[in-house]
């Protein structure tokens, strides 16, 4: 990924909408209906093409896959570990307990509508019963040659995300926790460093984290211990792996919602700035965290690392106007310096494959405008004379 002082560039988190047709026959394969294996590979290389064609027209610089090969950005992995378990019927919690608690009719309706949005596939409780292996090299085969297909030469500027070791599972086989998420670790490093081996930078997604601080009602100490463990667990899956390839994001596990519970980014930035990556991406354009860009002006970012701050959001069908996303990049650019900002989202924008996105794929492709029309005017001001 190429650092620029005198551009600010533009990039994404990951997920976005999977075209109809591939829909269709995902939905067929999870309903148990027969599909031809040749034609949802043939439907999924299309969709990467298309997706990565799609971002590089609307002013994306580091594209990835779109995860179209993936029915959800975390219950992808249950399919290439083994040892882990699936708990059909079995009762889901949500990690955001606490917003549904204090917005229950909101969050009725919230789920109602996702349900109607046609969503492909349940997210179903995951456990783990055995020993943790990764067996998805074939299936991580396929995504790593639709995207190097796709991209060509291009590969130092597209990403391919990764779940953290906090996003698989529970534990019923390991002594412990934290031996359970080190397992965890060990089996995701074939995956990370299959990514990185490929010549794509890994993203490792990873909300989980800030689940700890935000809903889960710990107390200090705990939340601290885990918040560690966890960060110790990435960056053992992350080990032999050139930090200069690695991205790192966290969000809060909502899309549109209330979001009063969301731990300020303060509390635990340096836990995030502890992960062993170059980049950092995390939200920054809702209302919730918008105001957050203050925490800059006295955490000092490590010479080597760089800022991806959402400067358009996942929660909203509102188009940020590229003045606004100017000057949202701005804000950091000055703080921590042009060269050490890239111009990204605060999540992705269908985070399961979904018929329904929340946010309108029109309207997404517009924000994604936005923002390359609002780096480039921050560009233009931030290498300025007058700027400087």
């Amino acid at each position: 990924m190429r650092d620029d002082a005198h551009r600010i560039r533009t990039t994404h988190v990951g997920s976005l909408p999977r075209p109809k047709a591939l829909l269709d026959l995902l939905a067929a394969r999870q309903a148990g209906e027969p599909v031809d294996d040749e034609a949802l590979g043939d439907a999924t290389r299309d969709a990467v093409v298309g997706i990565v064609a799609a971002q590089r027209e609307h002013g994306i610089d580091v594209v990835t896959d779109g995860e179209m090969g993936k029915l959800g950005f975390f219950s992808y992995v249950t399919e290439r570990l083994g040892g882990l378990e699936r708990r059909p019927g079995a009762e889901t919690v949500y990690s955001f307990a606490a917003e549904q608690q204090a917005f229950p009719e909101y969050y009725e309706r919230y789920f109602a509508q996702a349900m109607m949005g046609g969503t492909v596939g349940t997210i179903e409780p995951v456990v783990c019963t055995g020993p943790l292996v990764y067996r998805g090299q074939q299936a991580l085969a396929r995504d790593l040659e639709n995207l190097g297909a796709a991209v060509g030469d291009d590969r130092q500027d597209a990403f391919v995300p990764s779940i953290a070791p906090s996003g698989v599972g529970v534990n019923e086989y390991y002594g412990s926790e934290e031996e359970y998420y080190f397992a965890v670790a060990e089996a995701m490093n074939v995956e990370y460093r299959a990514i990185v081996d490929a010549g794509f930078l890994l993203q490792v997604d990873d909300p989980f984290l800030t689940e700890i601080f935000s809903f889960h009602g710990y107390d200090e100490a705990t939340r601290e211990r885990r918040g560690r463990m966890y960060v110790e667990a990435v960056n053992h899956a992350l080990r032999g792996i050139p930090t200069e390839k690695v991205r790192f994001h966290t969000c809060y596990s909502i899309n549109e919602g209330p979001r009063v519970f969301d731990v300020p980014l303060a509390d635990v930035v340096d836990l995030v700035l502890a992960v062993d990556a170059r980049y950092y991406s995390f939200e920054a354009a809702n209302p919730r965290h918008e105001h957050e860009y203050h925490l800059w002006e006295t955490v000092a970012l490590p010479e080597d690392k760089v800022l991806i701050p959402g400067v358009i959001t996942h929660a909203s069908n509102i188009v940020e106007h590229p003045e606004l996303v100017a000057e949202r990049l701005e804000r950091f650019a000055r703080l921590v310096g042009p060269e050490r900002v890239m111009a990204g989202a605060d999540c992705g924008f269908s985070s399961q494959a979904t018929y329904l996105p929340e946010v309108d794929p029109t309207v997404m492709w517009a924000k994604f405008d936005a923002m390359a029309a609002g780096a480039r005017l921050a560009s233009e001001r931030l290498v300025s004379p007058a700027a400087r």
